[in-house]
């Protein structure tokens, strides 16, 4: 078993951006091996989720020492996707397409990252208006973990559906239910929202990377080499999300898993670069309108800290 140095590096961008964002392992990784490395897409879906199982606790014990973590959310996640990820895993083998797999499965990954790359824009926007900041990474609104009221039923759903892409595709574990989870709990912090996303992926990566072993195209030598760039990359990123989450980061990502999914559909490549263009043009503009609207809205007045002089010499 040889060790692939571009493999290396390749994994260490995509574990930075997994312990940074908490999304984009499957969707940039799969893509990836794909495209650029000329792998088979099954073997691609079976060796990068084997890869997320180590790669992903390495940005979720960071995150479960800095306390940035929803444990309950991350119960009722599990509940609903341990059983879709190995379902998902078993399912994409059984499926009827015979020699076509191949095709069918670079249909249903770039559908995949559709999904991912609307939820990123999706989540930008509710960043930004959220706290009324061009950034989309403003303080957010402090929550206690005992004070946030968590909806089991639509969770355990959102668990589930991640889990089946997570099997069939390897994308969904953070692309998906970090930006549901937004919608679902607006209070969290973004760090936590990263962190409960990241330690809820584990058992779920765990369970689809069991049917893969057992039953998928896992290659040894591939997924060594990205771990060696994976592991210490997400360990990094996560200790920079703790503090202050990329998201700049995650908009530039949309783009790329909007030209990913076009390419895996079957899009000419002037059709894929135009794509990314236009959302390139479109999201500048936007930022620039959303910049403006906040920039005119009009400030509350900061109250002054400074104690007031006639209450200081009352005092003394």
């Amino acid at each position: 078993m040889s060790i692939d140095l571009p493999l290396v590096l390749g994994g260490l961008v995509v574990g930075f951006i997994v312990g940074l964002t908490g999304m984009g392992g499957g969707a940039l990784m799969t893509p990836m091996l794909i495209f650029v490395f000329r792998v088979d897409p099954l073997v691609a879906v079976s060796s990068d989720v084997v890869a997320s199982l180590f790669m992903k606790p390495a940005g979720a014990i960071v995150h479960l020492r800095r306390g940035t973590v929803h444990l309950r959310l991350v119960l009722w996640l599990c509940i609903g996707s341990v059983p879709a990820a190995f379902s998902g895993a078993l399912l994409i083998q059984a499926l009827p397409f015979g020699d076509s797999l191949d095709a069918a499965l670079k249909t249903v990954l770039g559908v995949a990252l559709l999904i991912a790359s609307g939820g990123l824009v999706v989540r930008a926007v509710l960043q930004m208006v959220r706290s009324r900041s061009a950034l989309g990474e403003g303080p957010a609104r402090p929550s206690a973990p005992e004070e946030l009221v968590v909806r089991p039923v639509p969770t355990v759903i959102l668990g589930a559906v991640a889990g089946l892409l997570v099997g069939m595709t390897s994308v969904g574990a953070g692309s998906v239910v970090i930006v549901v989870l937004l919608l679902l709990y607006p209070a969290l912090k973004a760090s936590q929202l990263v962190g409960t996303d990241l330690v809820q992926a584990v058992p779920l990566v765990a369970a689809a990377s069991l049917g893969h072993l057992l039953y998928g195209d896992f290659s040894l030598g591939l997924t060594t080499s990205l771990l060696i760039g994976a592991i210490p990359g997400a360990w990094f990123g996560a200790h920079v999300s703790a503090r202050a989450p990329g998201g700049i980061i995650r908009r530039a990502l949309a783009i790329l898993l909007l030209a990913s999914a076009l390419k895996l559909l079957g899009a000419s490549l002037p059709v894929v670069l135009g794509a990314a263009g236009a959302a390139l043009v479109v999201g500048n503009l936007v930022w620039f309108w959303v910049k403006r609207r906040f920039s005119a809205a009009p400030q509350q007045p900061v109250a002054d800290s400074s104690p007031d002089p006639a209450e200081s010499s009352t005092r003394t």
